[in-house]
């Protein structure tokens, strides 16, 4: 015990560990586009936060009420994008002038805006024309300034690797028109400029549109729920359950990041503002600075994958998947509590191998006082069964999920809403929306690319080649796809590149569309944490005052499930509770469970005392086998892993 109390005393971080205010918010900036914006103070600060709460409430009106032509509601849509986006990002980082726009950014954002209200404003005849190819000159000049304005805003607001992806595709599609089809470069960028952007098949596509019915209004909620103090609410109550246990803060950090996460879409966003109190917590308990980032980066990334919100990819999946969305969170469960229960499991593991305390009951919030703002969940619960019921549209239930959380907010003295919450909220709203609208326009361009030459059934050939009919070399392939278009590309942006991609590959070698697309998206957000471009992990680093890299390495051990575990539902869709019964489901749930605990343990190097080395490949081998479906594989791997647990047992009362 002396030991235990002396670890701990070495550990102990000074005060000096906790970042201010001004430094979180240099993290946000550094590793976070969307926090590299203009600085707005007084006068101009509201007129432009007030331009933001009008976009906010122009959409969900449109949402609910309005019976637009497509050509009338997506313009629109992205045309006020165009407006907000500049008037909130400038052409670089760094220090920005207070209240102060450039001249040429005017320029951008007046053409830019000016192109899709164009469309708005001869939808009807542009309707007839479309469809004869019948275009004017200065028509296409007009396309291209939209595209390359809403290229340029991608880059601020977003980042260079998608719009590096984007190029390669476009430059493609010319090439295609204009040499293979032997239509010559005027009349191949006249058809492109068509097809992507006065078309529903380039900006204006799937992701576009799923984006300004559904996303807007679900990040708009996401705003306001947070107004409401729910994630102080899931801090303290993750505090509640498991702060007192052996290394206690670090496991709240998987809780509270994974209940936060799912609200906040961000793996960055969701880093900074949750680890700002875990990883202080974490390291003042014993972790080391680099086990205590990662775990915040690991949980947080996460929180993307956790139902019912689930970020906004999950919307564009039911959508491109054709099935309610009340389908898509009921089948994420399972994964995400296996996702989660890995880094939990080693977490405590890691606790035990270093003799960690939790934190003194004392000095953790108290059940009953907590559950008295139980009310908190009412928005999200009501959500959820709004959504789940089927009666109502999904923008309808989050609108009304919405005006749930104003109603909430007045009844909590500690975060009541008051007029400028009010107003904040939607602005808010407004502005976490600008990143992924443009990254869902420019996946439009990627995705119309594909569809207009055709290389969506010259990769699904390639790649059904390479495979040589390996159901594992192929989902290998794109696993490496995936993760390395994700690098530095937001979920949103990358699930849509991937779902245009390879998921029709991997539903042409027999895998199921909703195991298909459930892949892409998981491999698209473990980019967060995956070296070299792993921004969360390097996020959660800056805070721990750890070695970048380092916490990267350990953020990639700590999530193995999410390397693993997509290939367990692509290869058996009873994970994912497609064409099943329920004994195949309780089966996968015991063997999936058991299976993650081994690999963790292997990683960890610790069960019931520390593991030689040979222990630890065989316990991590079994594992994959119990994640492997089939009853003999099963049967071998919780035979060997109870072996192991039985050796572990005795030699420890031998040496007690």
């Amino acid at each position: 015990m002396a030991d235990k109390d002396k670890n701990i005393k070495t550990n102990t971080q000074p005060a000096s560990d906790i970042a201010s205010k001004e430094e979180l918010e240099a993290v946000m900036k550094k590793y976070d586009r969307e926090s590299n914006t203009r600085v707005w103070e007084g006068t101009p600060r509201i007129i432009v936060y007030a331009i933001m709460a009008a976009f906010s409430v122009f959409v969900i009106y449109v949402t609910l009420f309005a019976t637009w032509l497509d050509l009338i509601r997506y313009p629109s849509f992205v045309g006020c994008i165009i407006i907000i986006g500049y008037l909130m990002y400038p052409a670089k980082k760094g220090v920005q002038k207070t209240n102060h726009i450039p001249w040429y950014d005017w320029i951008i954002m007046i053409l830019g805006a000016g192109a899709y209200f164009y469309i708005v404003a001869n939808a009807q005849d542009l309707t007839v024309r479309l469809g004869m190819m019948n275009v004017k000159p200065y028509e296409i000049v007009i396309g291209i300034i939209g595209i390359l304005a809403t290229f340029e805003l991608c880059r601020r607001a977003v980042g260079i690797p998608i719009l590096c992806v984007a190029s390669v595709f476009v430059i493609y599609a010319l090439y295609y028109y204009g040499i293979t089809k032997g239509l010559g470069m005027q009349r191949a960028v006249t058809n492109l400029t068509i097809g992507l952007f006065y078309r529903t098949t380039g900006i204006l596509t799937t992701p576009i549109q799923v984006c300004a019915k559904f996303i807007v209004v679900f990040i708009i909620f996401g705003s306001f729920l947070e107004c409401t103090g729910i994630s102080d609410f899931f801090i303290q109550l993750a505090n509640c359950v498991a702060g007192a246990s052996s290394g206690g803060p670090a496991k709240v950090a998987v809780i509270s990041s994974a209940l936060c996460g799912m609200v906040s879409g961000s793996s960055v966003g969701n880093t900074v503002t949750t680890g700002s109190v875990t990883i202080p917590m974490m390291k003042k308990t014993g972790y080391k600075p680099e086990f205590a980032g990662a775990v915040e980066a690991a949980a947080s990334t996460g929180g993307q994958i956790m139902p019912p919100i689930m970020g906004a990819a999950a919307f564009l999946m039911a959508e491109y998947v054709g099935v309610p969305y009340s389908n898509i969170i009921v089948r994420a469960i399972l994964p995400a509590v296996l996702y989660f229960l890995g880094i939990f499991i080693c977490v405590h593991l890691e606790a035990q191998k270093l003799g960690l305390k939790g934190i003194s009951r004392d000095q953790l919030p108290k059940f009953g006082k907590l559950i008295r703002k139980i009310y908190l969940l009412i928005p999200l619960i009501l959500l959820v069964y709004m959504v789940s019921s089927g009666r109502n549209t999904m923008a309808f239930s989050a609108a009304v999920a919405i005006i749930a959380s104003i109603v909430v907010s007045l009844f909590n003295k500690d975060s009541r809403m008051t007029p400028k919450m009010f107003f904040e909220a939607l602005a808010g709203g407004g502005k976490s929306s600008i990143s992924v609208a443009v990254a869902c326009a420019i996946a439009g361009v990627i995705a119309g690319s594909i569809a207009m030459t055709g290389l969506a059934s010259q990769l699904i050939t390639a790649i059904i080649t390479i495979a040589n009919g390996s159901k594992f070399i192929a989902l290998f392939f794109t696993m490496l796809c995936c993760i390395v278009l994700g690098m530095g590309v937001p979920t949103t942006a990358n699930y849509c590149i991937m779902a245009s991609t390879c998921a029709p590959i991997l539903i042409q070698i027999g895998i199921p569309a909703m195991a298909a697309h459930f892949f892409v998206f998981y491999f698209g957000i473990v980019a967060d944490i995956t070296p070299p471009v792993a921004l969360a992990a390097y996020a959660g680093s800056a805070i721990a005052r750890s070695k970048p890299m380092k916490t990267a390495l350990n953020a990639t051990k700590l999530a193995i499930a999410a390397f693993v575990v997509p290939y367990v539902f692509a290869l058996n869709p009873a994970m994912l509770l497609i064409d099943t019964n329920p004994l195949e489901v309780i089966q996968v749930i015991i063997t999936s469970v058991v299976g993650i605990v081994a690999i963790a343990a292997g990683l960890e190097g610790y069960l019931e005392g520390s593991l030689m080395i040979v222990f630890r490949i065989v316990l991590i081998a079994a594992g994959l086998l119990l994640l492997v479906p089939g009853t003999l594989t099963d049967v071998i791997g919780i035979g060997v892993v109870a072996l192991v647990m039985v050796f572990q047992i005795i030699r420890k009362k031998k040496a007690a």
